[in-house]
């Protein structure tokens, strides 16, 4: 199985428990691990036999920029499940999501907290 990693996608969005979060917003960043098949367009050398991972960005931005959900598991959920759903040729087999919420509102830490999943199509 090949891979595509998409890495640093950023966007500000409105996700977090606290009410503040969610009117204030922050900046999230997410990572993307698309497990695929390449070869065909490893023999091709056409961009319609390869995956176009521009709108799987766009996809990413645009959930981070308009959910408003409490927890950070349900952002990555959503991704995932959009970038499953909107799976054309060739198609996904896995996908791993990094979600990492830059600045969390915690008292005394100043690291940041990353959700990550991995979920494959529906069978």
């Amino acid at each position: 199985m090949d891979i595509i990693r998409l890495t640093g996608i950023r966007g500000y969005g409105y996700v977090g428990a606290l009410p503040e979060e969610q009117v204030l917003g922050q900046w999230f960043e997410v990572n993307v691990t698309l497990m695929l098949d390449l070869a065909t367009a490893g023999q091709s050398d056409r961009l319609e036999d390869t995956l176009n991972y521009c709108s799987v960005v766009e996809t990413v931005q645009h959930l981070i920029q308009t959910s408003k959900f409490a927890l950070l598991e349900k952002l990555a959920s959503a991704i995932a499940d959009a970038i499953l759903q909107n799976n054309a040729e060739p198609s996904i087999h896995q996908v791993t999501v990094a979600l990492t919420k830059l600045t969390p509102p915690i008292p005394n830490f100043s690291g940041q907290v990353t959700i990550e999943i991995t979920r494959q199509p529906p069978a």
